[in-house]
């Protein structure tokens, strides 16, 4: 690309016209009215018919039309404002086109506008912003209105310059606010997705809770609850959204909803996990699921299980030291009618741990690429089982950053560890 045209080059009206457009588009605050007020300004220096200011559009590449004026003020369809010819050429050269001879000028190839509308003079710079095309000026006149003359490229060249930094300045400013919002409003649906976790863990006679729920991007689909239904039984739940981001989030929120609502409405794990996936299949069209396991504890050690096509759990006995996985069972909330769900009683015994987690916690990696894996995760309990819930919890989170070796995680995590006391 050529370097800007010298101000010393244009007349002195061309000067004071470069000095106002300066002017007007580094202090007004409408940048819309700043760009008519360019190709005003422009088209009463050169004295020409027709001004248009295009700029490209980030996301297809295109130009799109930002101002295009008559002589007197009146507003021009994109189809009759320019002459495609010369604005593709200088496109593709980077370089102003001046031609006082539109007709048979031998550097262009007239084209239709040219020829329908008489053009005689026509002048066109491109606006560069690091050897990068963000936009395009142009003005004409017809076969009686007279002649541009080089002082007008050059003022042509040199608005561009201008027009283009600040179509950039614009550009750049409408990303930030974009992204200052957005990040914005993820906080504030991160906080009230967190709002919806148990604030504290609820506490009951011969049991050791702990619970962590760690998100990989700003919005998280994992989820977990915890309650007492009364004074002898406890709810618990873990459950995994099938997508990311703030669609996962909103579908966790309604799914966990509805099957506290449910719980609490005296229902049981059956008839609470069914009753969701009946209300989420007739409700939602997104083609999102979720996965969950619900459990119910009471005091006296008996508990309830039923599995939604989520992990099964890992259960280990302390006094075999037995480490076994839960069934399998039913599918995801959300995918089909009449989910084949069961419900199933386990008694447990003093010193038992159940941990319930997502597949963020099993399909962890390492640089290798290898799964952290249901063996570790069994391992790692069996490590620990003897200790308090809490140090069960930090310990099986120690073990899967150990073997990650600084990998950041790419799934949502959500571990939740219970352990029966008995007393």
């Amino acid at each position: 690309m050529s370097d800007q045209p010298l101000v010393t080059n244009l007349s002195s009206d061309h000067l004071k016209t470069l000095y106002h457009i300066t002017r007007t588009m580094n202090s007004s605050l409408e940048f819309d009215e700043a760009l008519n007020n360019v190709i005003d300004a422009v088209m009463q220096v050169t004295k020409a018919e027709r001004g248009v200011l295009m700029g490209v559009d980030e996301a297809t590449g295109q130009l799109r039309m930002l101002v295009a004026r008559g002589v007197s003020g009146e507003k021009l369809a994109q189809e009759e404002a320019y002459s495609t010819t010369i604005v593709n050429q200088v496109i593709a050269t980077r370089q102003p086109l001046l031609t006082n001879n539109a007709m048979f000028d031998n550097r262009i190839n007239p084209g239709q506008s040219i020829i329908m509308r008489g053009l005689r003079a026509i002048l066109c710079a491109p606006m560069m912003v690091q050897d990068r095309l963000v936009g395009v000026i142009y003005v004409d006149t017809s076969m009686r209105a007279g002649n541009f003359t080089e002082h007008d490229r050059d003022l042509l060249s040199a608005v561009a310059g201008q027009a283009g930094i600040a179509l950039e300045n614009a550009r750049l400013y409408s990303v930030a606010v974009e992204k200052g919002r957005l990040e914005h409003e993820l906080k504030l649906a991160r906080e009230l997705q967190q709002g919806l976790l148990p604030r504290r863990l609820p506490q009951m006679p011969g049991y050791e809770l702990a619970a962590v729920w760690q998100s990989a991007r700003e919005m998280a689909g994992d989820f977990y609850d915890c309650f007492l239904l009364d004074a002898d039984r406890m709810g618990i739940v873990v459950a995994d959204v099938s997508d990311k981001g703030a669609a996962s989030a909103m579908f966790m929120a309604v799914a966990r909803s509805m099957i506290r609502s449910h719980a609490f409405a005296g229902m049981s794990p059956y008839e609470t996990l069914s009753r969701t996936n009946d209300l989420i299949l007739d409700d939602a069209e997104s083609g999102m699921f979720v996965t969950v396991y619900y459990s119910i504890f009471q005091s006296d050690g008996l508990s309830i299980h039923i599995n939604a096509g989520h992990n099964p759990p890992l259960l280990c006995r302390a006094s075999t030291g037995e480490t076994i996985y839960m069934p399998r069972g039913g599918r995801a909330i959300g995918w089909f009618p009449e989910n084949p769900l069961r419900e199933i009683q386990m008694q447990l015994q003093p010193g038992d741990v159940m941990v319930l987690y997502t597949d963020g916690l099993t399909d962890a990696e390492n640089p290798r690429g290898e799964n952290f894996g249901e063996e570790r995760l069994a391992a790692a309990v069996l490590e620990a089982a003897s200790l308090p819930a809490e140090n069960i919890l930090n310990h099986i989170i120690a073990c899967v950053e150990t073997f990650g070796e600084g990998v950041p995680p790419f799934d949502d995590l959500t571990l939740v560890v219970v352990r029966y006391t008995g007393s």
